[in-house]
């Protein structure tokens, strides 16, 4: 078994910034973990917090984005790269779709509903829906309105882990095939992803997960996911 040493500084990662972005109803707390990670392998983080219940997604990409990017604006800074958890995966895919970012690097993201989510579409129309989710919620289902399924194929070096293990089985019924209690496996595949991973983790824990963020550390480095790492 194969374990990459997080501690260990990458002396390549000096010259790269990494911005993080959560999910709905999430804040960067929740990708604390994946941020102190890539802190000690030698990346400048921007670990972006963002109203994600406040406004639909195309506002909050055009507003957080550009800022983090500011964030990550110094002279040895040479690339920019992202990791993702849920819908911070579709907000990088809208801005990337409407806007270009000079010394783009590579995307990881982390369980991204990319086809839209069969929870949306079950859920959408029941009392406190918009008071848990916002307006971006509503966006997020796989019907005519829903936001992902209008993006088209990736247009950048993406790599895409999800899982396939719930702590919610009542949703996992809900959803077709397998899933991660939130995003069915299915769903969270990209056209023109450079690599797919599937683990044995759940939507709300996997960007905390050590195997998930050595594996998004290894595709930011080299472009790939590391098929000998099992733990």
């Amino acid at each position: 078994m194969l374990q990459l040493d997080d501690a260990k500084p990458d002396l390549r990662a000096g010259n790269e910034c990494v911005i993080l972005l959560h999910g709905i109803v999430r804040t960067s707390r929740s990708m604390q973990k994946m941020e102190e990670s890539l802190l000690d392998r030698g990346y400048k983080v921007a670990n972006w917090s963002y109203p994600s219940r406040k406004q639909p997604i195309g506002i909050l990409a055009e507003a957080a984005i550009p800022q983090a990017i500011e964030s990550c604006s110094e002279p040895s800074i040479q690339r920019i790269n992202f990791v993702t958890h849920s819908m911070g995966g579709i907000l990088i895919r809208y801005y990337l779709a409407n806007n270009q970012i000079d010394g783009l690097g590579r995307v990881v993201m982390l369980s991204p509903p990319n086809q839209g989510s069969e929870l949306v579409d079950l859920w959408s129309d029941w009392p406190g829906f918009e008071l848990i989710n916002g307006p971006a919620g509503y966006q997020l289902g796989t019907d005519e309105k829903s936001l992902p399924l209008q993006l088209g194929p990736a247009n950048f070096e993406v790599g895409i882990i999800t899982g396939d293990n719930t702590t919610n089985p009542l949703f996992s019924i809900m959803i077709p095939g397998d899933d991660d209690g939130k995003v069915s496996v299915k769903s969270a595949r990209l056209k023109g992803m450079a690599d797919f991973l599937v683990v044995p983790e759940a939507h709300s824990f996997i960007m905390r997960d050590d195997a998930v963020i050595r594996q998004s550390t290894h595709f930011l480095q080299h472009g790939r996911f590391n098929r000998s790492d099992d733990g």
